[in-house]
């Protein structure tokens, strides 16, 4: 009896539940936010810049080109088709060494906020 007890009692195991974006309550800049995630993992040369793939996300066109190119929803921010690729929902990853947690949620706030050209 004892050896069941301890069998089933002193097996444990850890859940490990995917990380979630931290939440950004300050106001997000367009310019000052934004672009230098962009800069950093995807306007890099045969990825998101001029005469890359879509959208161009170099600094002087990258807000036209997530607008016009319909990649944010700023009704339903979360369904941001931007944000699906940064999350890591499509095809591959965006950025392509895996999702971010930190810029994803700046991401977020950013469209929540009204996806302004700030």
């Amino acid at each position: 009896m004892l050896s069941f007890f301890t069998l089933t009692t002193g097996c444990t195991y850890d859940e490990y539940l995917p990380e979630e974006e931290p939440v950004i309550v300050d106001t997000v800049s367009f310019a000052d936010d934004i672009l230098p995630i962009f800069n950093e993992g995807c306007n890099t040369p045969s990825c998101h810049n001029t005469g890359g793939v879509a959208p161009d996300l170099s600094p002087g066109v990258a807000y036209n080109a997530l607008i016009d190119g319909g990649f944010i929803n700023v009704s339903s921010p979360d369904e941001s088709e931007l944000l699906e690729w940064m999350r890591g929902n499509r095809r591959f990853d965006m950025p392509l060494d895996g999702p971010n947690q930190e810029w994803n949620a700046t991401v977020l706030a950013w469209i929540k906020q009204g996806a302004l050209n700030n």
